[in-house]
């Protein structure tokens, strides 16, 4: 039996940017990804902390160290600057792996800094 269970979590990260004239998806300072185990295009869902809204997208590479943590498209109606917001990831595996597996969470600092 597969299931889906938490992968990564960027656990309070602030809104720096929203874009409404975007494509859509969410840009976030690839430090971040890297930290949180997340790559581009990887599904998201993003819950923010303010608002209570949840959304579902996909994420773009911010520049390295930047801080980044733009709402893009449609994504930014959900948001405003400054809101704060945890952004999961989950993946599909085998119950019995999913037991051993371990997420890996990050709690970014003042400026979505490491």
């Amino acid at each position: 039996m597969d299931i889906e269970i938490l992968k990564s979590k960027v656990h309070r990260a602030a809104i720096t940017e929203a874009n409404l004239n975007y494509v859509g998806s969410l840009t976030l300072d690839e430090d971040l990804m890297d930290a949180a185990n997340m790559i581009e295009n990887e599904k998201v869902q993003i819950v923010n902390v303010n608002n209570g809204s949840r959304i579902e997208t996909y994420l773009i590479k911010g520049k390295r160290g930047s801080g980044t943590c733009c709402l893009n498209g449609p994504a930014a109606r959900q948001g405003a600057v400054g809101d704060i917001i945890i952004i999961i990831s989950y993946a599909h595996m085998d119950f019995e792996e999913a037991k051993q597996f371990k997420p890996r969470v990050i709690f970014p600092k003042e400026g979505n800094k490491l």
